[in-house]
């Protein structure tokens, strides 16, 4: 028999036979909606005029809210991180349009308050030894407070730094819950 969990559910035993026995099992992930880290989509653009229009209305035709938008472009193509408010729609939309992208795991942040919050957060990351990549701004507003996204060396080590620092962490599913902020 499975080992219990201590929300109640059960852990499934990969179906072997008996394992059914009329109980309600759990499907557990590594990543649900409060995996900590957020889903960027790293989309390859021809750099062509309309193309990040078109990119762009595909969400917007299925009513999914773009937070976080970056371009790095050079002569024939470019590069567009793009966060969205539901990582899975996002992602399914992205392949049935057949846009090339990648998945990277980056780190949402709520600003602290004071008067250098970005000194605040990179300091705590610097006694981590951490390196940030790139930041760039969210658009999620809770309780007063703007959010960063973070691409780091160390997602995990990142994630724990921060959190002892007093730092909230934003999850995909506080994204979902943003709508009723703007």
């Amino acid at each position: 028999m499975s080992p219990k969990r201590s929300n109640g559910g059960q852990k499934s035993n990969g179906g072997q036979k008996g394992s059914g026995a009329g109980e309600a099992t759990e499907a557990l992930t590594a990543r649900a909606r409060q995996w900590p880290c957020l889903r960027q989509f790293a989309v390859f653009l021809e750099n062509r005029v309309g193309r990040l229009h078109d990119l762009l209305r595909h969400f917007e035709g299925h009513e999914i809210r773009v937070v976080a938008l970056s371009i790095a472009n050079s002569v024939d193509c470019a590069f567009v991180r793009i966060m969205v408010n539901d990582a899975d729609r996002g992602r399914e939309i992205l392949k049935l349009s057949n846009f090339p992208f990648a998945e990277i795991d980056l780190i949402g942040v709520e600003l602290p308050d004071g008067q250098q919050p970005f000194v605040q957060i990179c300091l705590a990351l610097l006694q981590a030894e951490l390196n940030v990549h790139y930041t760039y701004p969210l658009l999620y507003h809770r309780s007063g407070r703007g959010a960063i996204a973070l691409y780091v060396d160390d997602v995990d080590l990142a994630l724990k730094t921060l959190e002892e620092k007093g730092l909230n962490i934003v999850t995909e599913s506080d994204l979902l819950m943003d709508d009723d902020m703007f």
